[in-house]
């Protein structure tokens, strides 16, 4: 998987098959702090955090019952390198959309990030979203490079840096 800039970038919209993938890339090519809440135990893929990752992205947006957000897999040339998800934020006035995503290590800094939250961007006008938001930390300064390129103001506060952009 080369993920140049010609590379063949897809969001496949999560479902059990794509969750299945999307454990193996993160398992091969990401530190579980990376891509899922902290789970007790030694560091690493245990089998207790690879079920807690099913787990919580089953939680998250496949049961009906409870799930709060949209994930797609990042299709890198047909391969799975990631997720991104959209979680609608309700606020004073308008709908407000939270994006997150993460790839495997191999493929940062490669432009696929931006081209996947251009793709979140177009997703979030479309559902009728008057404002997009992220978070990240100061030490993550991809993030913080690719959040200001699309033109949303970043507001540091201590580690955190949160992004937003009006619609």
């Amino acid at each position: 998987m080369t993920g140049a800039p010609d590379s063949e970038i897809v969001l496949t919209p999560l479902d059990e098959p794509a969750l299945r993938r999307l454990l193996e890339a993160a398992v091969a090519d990401a530190d579980p702090l990376e891509v899922m809440p902290p789970v007790d135990g030694p560091p690493g893929w245990t089998p207790e955090r690879r079920e807690a990752f099913l787990a919580f992205h089953r939680r998250r947006s496949l049961d009906p019952d409870t799930a709060i957000e949209t994930t797609w897999v990042v299709e890198v040339d047909g391969r799975a390198a990631g997720a991104a998800r959209l979680q609608p934020v309700h606020g004073n006035a308008a709908l407000a959309v939270e994006a997150g995503v993460w790839l495997c290590r191999s493929l940062r800094g490669r432009g696929i990030g931006k081209r996947v939250t251009e793709v979140l961007l177009e997703a979030a006008r479309d559902g009728g979203a008057a404002r997009f938001i992220a978070s990240t930390t100061v030490a993550n300064t991809a993030a913080r490079r690719l959040l200001s390129g699309t033109g949303a103001d970043l507001d540091v506060r201590g580690e955190g840096v949160d992004a937003s952009l009006e619609l």
